[in-house]
């Protein structure tokens, strides 16, 4: 499988997870909190940030009868129109050419979702280096075509989608250009629970599709996309605010900058922990191998002694034979005299 290049920064096996910082509505309608936001990215060491691209009237209608209201009493959005809600969250368009040059200026990646065929035209005029599908648009084939007709990578996020959903959704993107894909496993609740994110899956999808692989986090912390990296995830993507306090469409379920840093340190880590099959010392466990036990004289023993259970030990530190000999050498004869402390070596015996 061949890693993804997204800009200048390669994803997949070999390389560190690759960490999003997703600002969605978390600018709370102000294009400087939207700056101070790609610059805590930075801070924190993210590798790429992520906009949103649509508008209110390109995702839904103006309209307040049920079939437009957000129901279910645990939403955070709970009560509110479609159109409301989109139209406080969404970046406005003329928006996206500062924040994307701050975005570069510090170094990261920058990318965004389309959320429709008009949202595709304007990020191509931006040269956006990579495209993502949110898990809502999953189902929106035509999207996914035009998207992959850019020649630019694709990320699909999977919330809510079938495996054969997923399955419409890969082969619209192969069949439409698309040579450098990703799959984020994805919990469409928002917060998502450590019970409902069900990262077993990330393997599994790297083995049918044959893609990489990742997880678009909306549990609270960062165990999910430590765990995450375990199984093979090489993308993690997370939503970022200044301050869950500020209050904002998402904030409840983002991480504040000093928690992101985490995240980005602790996925490396977890990266840099999974190593390959070995056994047997590192080169840098030698000088720990002396803390191991070995087989010891601890009362004086003359010349012509038997060796018993009364004056040799199984002891630390690990200078002497080792304990698995500790029964043929009972028994033994000493060869000189062996002073007490003294490690047992096989030329002090007959």
């Amino acid at each position: 499988m061949n890693s993804v290049r997204i800009g200048d920064v390669s994803v997949g096996a070999g390389h560190a997870p690759f960490v999003v910082a997703e600002l969605s509505g978390n600018h709370n309608g102000s294009l400087d909190r939207a700056i101070r936001l790609v610059e805590a990215a930075a801070e924190a060491g993210a590798h790429a940030v992520k906009l949103q691209t649509y508008t209110a009237d390109t995702l839904t209608i103006d309209a307040n009868s049920a079939d437009f209201l957000i129901s279910g009493k645990d939403s955070p959005w709970a009560g509110r129109s479609l159109h409301d809600l989109y139209r406080q969250a969404h970046t406005p368009w003329d928006w996206h050419e500062p924040i994307m040059r701050k975005a570069r200026e510090l170094g990261m990646v920058v990318f965004s979702s389309p959320f429709d065929e008009t949202a595709v035209d304007f990020l191509a005029r931006l040269d956006v280096p990579a495209y993502k599908i949110a898990s809502f648009e999953n189902v929106h084939l035509p999207l996914i075509r035009k998207v992959a007709a850019q020649g630019k990578p694709v990320i699909i996020s999977t919330g809510l989608a079938s495996i054969g959903e997923i399955d419409d959704a890969v082969t619209a993107a192969r069949n439409g250009g698309c040579n450098e894909l990703v799959l984020l496993k994805c919990t469409s609740t928002y917060p998502a629970s450590p019970e409902n994110s069900n990262i077993a899956t990330i393997p599994i999808l790297r083995e049918i599709f044959g893609c990489e692989v990742g997880l678009s986090d909306h549990t609270m912390g960062v165990g999910a996309a430590v765990a995450a990296v375990a199984l093979g995830a090489t993308v993690i993507e997370k939503h970022i605010t200044l301050a869950r306090a500020d209050g904002g469409v998402d904030a409840l379920f983002s991480l504040e900058p000093h928690e992101f840093r985490s995240l980005v340190i602790e996925t490396r880590r977890a990266y840099e922990a999974i190593g390959r099959v070995r056994f047997g010392p590192l080169e840098a466990e030698q000088g720990s191998l002396v803390f191991r036990r070995s087989i010891y004289v601890v009362k004086d023993v003359a010349t012509g002694e038997k060796l018993s259970r009364d004056n040799i030990r199984i002891i630390r530190p690990g200078y002497g034979i080792a304990p698995k000999h500790y029964e043929s050498i009972v028994g033994a004869t000493a060869r000189r005299d062996i002073k007490r402390g003294t490690p047992v070596s096989w030329d002090l015996l007959t």
